[in-house]
């Protein structure tokens, strides 16, 4: 029998104090249970990705420091094979070039480093712009046993696993750093299976665990037969140190934990809890303050803070004019109360009439028009940040991505913000995760978003009697219509022949378009889908361009 240790633990960038800490502990563990192989994912001494960290002499000399620091740590366990994820830094003439590696140290001590040859270029991947495509490797062999090291990318393609085949592996070992978004878990599953099929091998595949920057690592390691059998499926989001034993004379694992994985609600939701936490933390803060308002958005971003930092840490702000209605003010006061946060009201009602006597003249005699209902959200975004200064409270913004990708939302108003928790997650969807928050049983509290606040009709309340659907197609349309443009890349014809009014997708298509300038200046949120605004999605702001 050959024993793993699964270590499905987190990792921060240029926090080697803390990664250290994370692979010693366990190392240490591993030790106590008995395990002869220690895999911990990609780049688990720096973070993935450091971007053009990597291109600092002072951040390569800390990561050499680092992994000096690790062999040392690990020689009291002299029996143990510990798989870390590093760069390696090498001179190619003149010219410095950078692998992504994994090494494997025995006792501390370095016996073979192996670098990874697929190098991702796309969706939110730049590697190409860091790392140099590795050779190929030779088989690692622990306790007599053939393995065939992978990283990452190398088990989404067929070639490096064949050529492990061609050696003579009698196992695969995939490190990963391979971000979330919904439907991620079978994918992987879908792409790691198919290496199984082709080479008849069993794998064992580790990831990493923890946000970064937009980015949310999910776990879920897994383990398949050579058959394409699951025998392990560790859980998604939480850090994990779990041991897979493998059969020498079967060639196979023992079956171990099967976790079901969560519905595609309860996925997105404990993303963006970990990025929240994640984000909020690793930045140096504790605490956190956003504007409740009586909706559903604002509703489902505090569950999500409270959930992710505690009640103790969440500050919700009530900010109402004349527009704003008595229902909101009950719904926003009966939601703060279920979740247990500090509540206060700051009415802006004298603030905006000041506003508007004082750019009477400017303004020339014009009438009412978007021009106050934008100053509304304005004046909020200055409270708002003005709390956030007074308390050290990061602003957590609480747009979703149907209004983002139209730009129903405004500059240095309702934008504003450190963090946008539901940026990737459209407003039908909000709903969904909202009914599903409400049900589960997986958090302290239950039922915390109040059903008025579900089910009345979602409108920004600047003025009279507004909704969102006097600016917006109905959400349901409009979802679909953005789900097909943005996330398919569907052209504005295909959308059409789905079904949909042309006047219709056209117009949302010419919203997108022309609002490009809005996003590039908003804030970072956790990625959910494949097309997440961001490093997924790159478009020019000077684009004349019309499909």
């Amino acid at each position: 029998m050959l024993k793993f240790s699964c270590a499905q633990i987190p990792a921060r960038i240029g926090d080697f104090e803390f990664n250290l800490a994370q692979i010693v502990e366990a190392a240490h563990n591993a030790q106590q249970q008995g395990a002869h192989v220690l895999v911990t994912p990609e780049l688990s001494i720096t973070g993935y990705l450091p971007e053009d960290l990597l291109m600092r002499p002072a951040f390569r000399a800390a990561s050499e420091a680092a992994f000096g620091q690790l062999c040392k740590a690990l020689r009291v366990y002299p029996d143990l094979y510990v798989l870390v994820g590093i760069p390696t830094w090498f001179m190619e003439g003149a010219k410095l070039k950078i692998y992504n590696s994994i090494i494997v140290l025995q006792g501390g001590q370095e016996i073979q480093r192996i670098h990874k040859q697929k190098l991702p270029n796309q969706a939110v991947f730049d590697e190409l712009r860091y790392f140099t495509e590795g050779p190929k490797p030779e088989l690692t062999v622990i306790q007599g046993v053939k393995i065939g090291v992978l990283v990452c990318e190398d088990a989404w393609h067929p070639e490096p696993a064949a050529h492990l085949k061609s050696l003579g592996a009698q196992l695969l070992l995939v490190a990963n750093a391979s971000p979330f978004h919904t439907e991620k878990v079978a994918k992987r599953l879908r792409f790691f299976g198919a290496r199984v099929i082709e080479t008849g091998l069993p794998i064992l595949s580790i990831n990493r665990v923890g946000g970064q920057d937009e980015l949310i690592f999910d776990g879920a390691s897994f383990a398949l037969q050579k058959d394409n059998i699951l025998a392990m499926q560790l859980p998604m989001f939480v850090p994990v140190l779990h041991e897979a034993v493998f059969d020498i004379a079967e060639q196979a694992w023992h079956k171990d934990m099967i976790i079901e994985t969560p519905c595609e609600e309860e996925e997105a939701y404990r993303a963006m809890v970990m990025g929240v936490r994640d984000y909020v933390h690793t930045t140096g803060f504790k605490k956190v303050c956003l504007g409740l308002s009586g909706g559903v958005d604002s509703a489902l971003t505090l569950a999500v803070a409270v959930d992710a930092l505690g009640a103790e840490n969440v500050h919700a702000i009530m900010m109402p004019t004349r527009y704003t209605a008595q229902m909101s003010l009950d719904d926003a006061k009966e939601m703060a109360e279920r979740v247990g946060v500090r509540y206060d009201i700051v009415a802006i009602e004298e603030m905006f009439n000041l506003y508007t006597q004082m750019l009477a003249p400017v303004f020339d005699g014009k009438p009412a028009d978007v021009t106050e209902e934008n100053l509304q959200a304005r004046i909020r975004g200055v409270i708002l940040m003005a709390v956030s200064n007074k308390h050290n409270a990061l602003v957590l913004n609480t747009g979703n991505k149907s209004e983002l990708a139209t730009g129903y939302c405004t500059l240095y108003g309702d934008m504003v913000g450190a963090y946008a928790v539901l940026k990737d997650v459209y407003k039908t969807f909000v709903y969904r995760i909202c009914e599903w928050r409400n049900q589960t049983d997986a958090f302290a509290l239950r039922d915390v978003i109040p059903g008025n606040i579900i089910t009345r009709a979602p409108s920004a309340e600047l003025r009279d009697n507004q909704t969102d659907q006097d600016s917006l197609p109905a959400y349901e349309v409009l979802d679909d219509i953005l789900h097909r443009y943005i996330e398919l890349r569907q052209p504005v014809m295909t959308i059409v022949a789905a079904g949909h009014d042309e006047t219709v997708v056209r117009r949302v298509a010419r919203l997108v378009r022309i609002n490009e300038y809005k996003r590039r200046q908003g804030a970072l949120g956790p990625r959910i889908t494949q097309m997440a605004f961001g490093k997924d999605w790159r478009m020019p702001i000077m684009n004349q361009f019309n499909d």
